[in-house]
């Protein structure tokens, strides 16, 4: 069975699909920019504010599904300013700290991403039920 998901404290898609879909025990985000939940404003200062917004939209959002960082398998990260790359770790890093498993992760850089961000992220979990 696989199943739409939704959070209030994710930002609302602009489009249409689903935030977050479950099948079995994977749960697969769509991908996430760094918007702003309440104002849906894309966060500003470039890569690192970016990234620690998609982060902490995702943290926010964790207990609404039942998951935790720890089912955290995999990450995407596309970025259009891979110079900038230090400042994605920088955030990162505020989040996986080196006492705790961090998930696999794939970095690609890309032209363009939606609404003129600069870091797009998606997150595969596993969490048996």
């Amino acid at each position: 069975m696989i199943e739409a998901l939704s959070s209030e404290n994710l930002p609302a898609p602009r489009f249409r699909y689903s935030p977050l879909v479950k099948a079995g025990p994977f749960y697969k985000t769509a991908g996430m920019i760094a918007l702003n939940a309440a104002s849906g404003e894309l966060e500003v200062g470039g890569a690192g504010p970016e990234t620690a917004r998609i982060l902490a939209n995702l943290h926010g959002a964790l207990a609404d599904f039942a998951l935790s960082l720890n089912d955290l398998v995999s990450v995407n990260v596309y970025t259009t300013t891979f110079e900038q790359f230090a400042d994605i770790n920088q955030a990162w890093e505020a989040v996986f700290h080196a006492d705790q498993r961090p998930p696999a992760r794939t970095a690609m850089g890309v032209v363009s991403l939606p609404l003129g961000a600069s870091v797009e992220m998606d997150f595969l979990f596993y969490k048996e039920t």
